[in-house]
């Protein structure tokens, strides 16, 4: 399968909501009402270092998304970093090496923009995709911890 890399338009905000419900965790965490979903895309769109990707067959069906934030910071001598969040690809287009061209995608994006490193965080249930982030390179480093505002 041949996907193409590239930003995501605001009229394929509702195929990226699908992607993300498209899992055992995302299933009881995304919504149907797309009005809050089209004003984050707009907001991302916004602030000018934040990119949502979408991943497109030859077709125009939206196979895979992630979401790309450029960091610059003071910590590891000023590096600028490429944070990927969001990355799923659809359950019918798994198992293809999709997986593989998407952090690829992801590692040009961060290099022209910069950035001198990738981080990403991960929810612990999703073992599977740990040992996928391992096999590309990927060192779980850190411990991260996460506190809702709401």
């Amino acid at each position: 399968m041949t996907l193409t890399f590239r930003e995501a338009r605001r009229e394929e905000v509702a195929s990226v909501v699908a992607l993300l419900a498209d899992d055992m965790l995302g299933a009881t965490r995304e919504g149907t009402e797309m009005a809050p979903y089209l004003a984050a895309f707009d907001a991302m769109t916004a602030e000018g270092n934040n990119r949502l990707i979408v991943g497109v067959t030859p077709g125009g069906e939206v196979a895979a998304t992630y979401q790309i934030t450029f960091i610059s910071g003071l910590s590891l001598s000023a590096a600028r970093r490429a944070q990927v969040e969001g990355v799923r690809i659809a359950s019918t287009h798994r198992g293809q090496g999709l997986g593989r061209r998407m952090f690829e995608d992801a590692e040009a994006r961060a290099r022209e923009a910069g950035c001198r490193l990738i981080q990403l965080t991960m929810n612990a249930q999703r073992t599977e995709s740990r040992h996928f982030y391992e096999s590309i390179g990927f060192t779980p480093s850190h411990t991260g911890f996460k506190r809702y505002l709401d």
